[in-house]
């Protein structure tokens, strides 16, 4: 919708925000780093909004907490616009001069009244009207945004929403403010940004573009498909009807981390060929043909991209075990061993020169360059004069006019009923680390966070009959697993919480694999599901 699908803002600048609106975000476990940037701002007098299902530490700390039922944040979304329009609080000349389609957002957030809202996300009305005011009177106002938005079956309308709230208030292109989605993992945004996606080439170039595909085309000498390959979610599927034979998984444990696991296992097994590329074993190496054993950031040179854009050096410090490799030379060798003539690069340094030659937003960042920057560089950066980009947009929007996207709310795919009464929420905590293949390594992690458990509101544990440590199986239509109960004042009544780390009990058997019609990630954040006790921990 901006032009750009990056944070908007640096981290840095989140200390000097006025106001923060956090949404689907456990910051201080998720990101603690960049909490502690909000802490800061909060010391210094920002005020906080906090909107998540769960009383998180945020929450504590924050002026207005917006708990809300899982799965309906547009709504929530819409009727804060619809605040803003209904009492005069939309920056109307940034509105005329840098957007499109407001009116139709103006005619769908009509409907969506506060007290409407309040009956359908369990918020308050008055709250959403104060949390409403708050953001759009304040002009150093940043909205930050992961998976708990995005993890859904809507999870781009979510999106699209909290791009209208930025729109409607011209909090974009100010210092401070702007929305920054927060990477869920290390150099997830560099890893963007260098074309590991379906639908783009190296610095979101698209694959339909016949300009961008023959640019490619001549650099690289062979043909290019001008089709969009398959996302994550489509091909978790292909697996299951053979439509995909082979795999090729590169630092990702898929049967970990993708929902509705049991399935993700089941299309293992029936393919044909399966390499894993890796530092640890892990539990999608079980069912590996071929495993090669790649190094950790700690023994290869590159760079990671920050989640704000930041490109900064990366230097090994050890050298890598046993016949451990550097990511960029398997694969170097792999295209060879098929066929293809991939230069023999003199380093890391020579392929992201490569990257940048091609790529208008990285043509002014290289190794050589980063080395007499060593705070990093952030993109845009498009000539070796540039200074970097820390904030996008100041000059309007990077695609011109950004069109408004009028979204109406659409349930989750799965919702409780009499069978399945409770509804799950999964994510992660701040003592393992995604799929824990290195945090379950190491004894103090352990100790901290040893095994699965599930948050439980003291209301349904006691229907259930279950106390603190007690276990119980948790059952949805896709699986069944075991955690021990923690009775949690964080949880609403009729949710429940899981993190998704540890494989022995693996959450992500309960999920549902129903996927947003856009982007097709999974609805980890809803699913419904029931509990039967067993018997009570046993006393030490």
């Amino acid at each position: 919708m901006f032009g750009a699908g990056a944070m908007t803002n640096s981290i840095p600048e989140i200390r000097d925000a006025d106001l923060l609106f956090v949404i689907g975000s456990n910051t201080t476990e998720a990101h603690p780093i960049i909490a502690m940037e909000m802490k800061r701002a909060v010391h210094n007098g920002a005020k906080l909004i906090v909107a998540d299902p769960r009383a998180i530490w945020l929450s504590e700390v924050a002026d207005i907490h917006l708990q809300l039922r899982p799965g309906t944040d547009v709504w929530l979304l819409n009727a804060m616009a619809h605040v803003i329009v209904a009492e005069g609080l939309a920056d109307e000349a940034f509105i005329a001069k840098h957007t499109s389609g407001f009116e139709a957002v103006k005619a769908t957030v009509a409907d969506y009244t506060p007290e409407e809202a309040e009956r359908v996300t369990g918020v308050p009305a008055e709250s959403i009207r104060e949390a409403a005011r708050l953001y759009a009177t304040t002009r150093k106002a940043g909205i930050y945004y992961t998976l708990g938005i995005t993890e859904h079956t809507h999870g781009t309308d979510n999106v699209y929403c909290l791009a209208n709230l930025v729109l409607m208030t011209g909090h974009l292109g100010v210092r401070s403010a702007g929305m920054n989605p927060l990477r869920g993992q290390n150099n997830v945004q560099g890893a963007n940004d260098a074309g590991a996606t379906p639908i783009y080439y190296p610095g979101y170039q698209s694959v339909t573009d016949p300009e961008v595909r023959a640019k490619y085309e001549a650099a690289w000498g062979v043909p290019l498909s001008p089709e969009p390959g398959l996302n994550l979610n489509v091909m978790m599927k292909e697996l299951n009807t053979e439509g995909i034979k082979g795999l090729f998984v590169m630092g990702e444990d898929i049967v970990l981390s993708e929902p509705n696991a049991g399935k993700v296992e089941h299309g293992l097994n029936q393919c044909e060929f399966l390499v894993v590329q890796d530092i640890f074993p892990t539990e999608t190496m079980r069912y590996a043909d071929v495993v090669l054993p790649a190094t950790c950031f700690a023994e290869k040179d590159g760079v990671f991209t920050n989640s704000d854009r930041r490109v900064q050096r990366v230097r090994k410090a050890v050298e890598p075990p046993g016949e451990a490799r550097p990511d960029w030379q398997i694969l170097c060798d792999l295209a060879r061993a098929a066929g293809y003539p991939m230069p023999h690069y003199s380093g890391p340094g020579e392929v992201y020169a490569e990257m940048a030659a091609l790529a208008p937003k990285f043509a002014g960042i290289s190794h050589e360059r980063l080395e007499q920057h060593p705070e990093g560089l952030h993109w845009p950066c498009p000539d070796p004069e540039h200074p970097g980009t820390p904030t996008l947009h100041l000059d309007g929007p990077m695609v011109g006019i950004a069109p408004f996207q009028a979204v109406s709310y659409r349930p989750s795919a799965e919702l409780p009923d009499p069978e399945y009464p409770l509804v799950l929420s999964t994510g992660r905590t701040l003592y393992h680390y995604n799929s824990a293949s290195q945090t379950l390594r190491d004894p103090g992690t352990v100790a901290k966070q040893p095994e699965n458990f599930i948050e439980v509101h003291r209301r349904d544990a006691r229907k259930l009959g279950a106390g603190n440590g007690d276990r119980v199986r948790v059952h949805s239509r896709r699986g069944e697993v075991e955690a021990v109960v923690v009775v949690s004042p964080r949880v609403r009544p009729g949710c429940v919480w899981m993190p998704f780390h540890f494989p022995d009990q693996l959450t992500n058997r309960l999920t549902n694999d129903a996927g947003d019609s856009v982007t097709g990630t999974g609805e980890y954040k809803v699913c419904a599901v029931r509990l039967e006790r067993l018997s009570p921990a046993p006393v030490a």
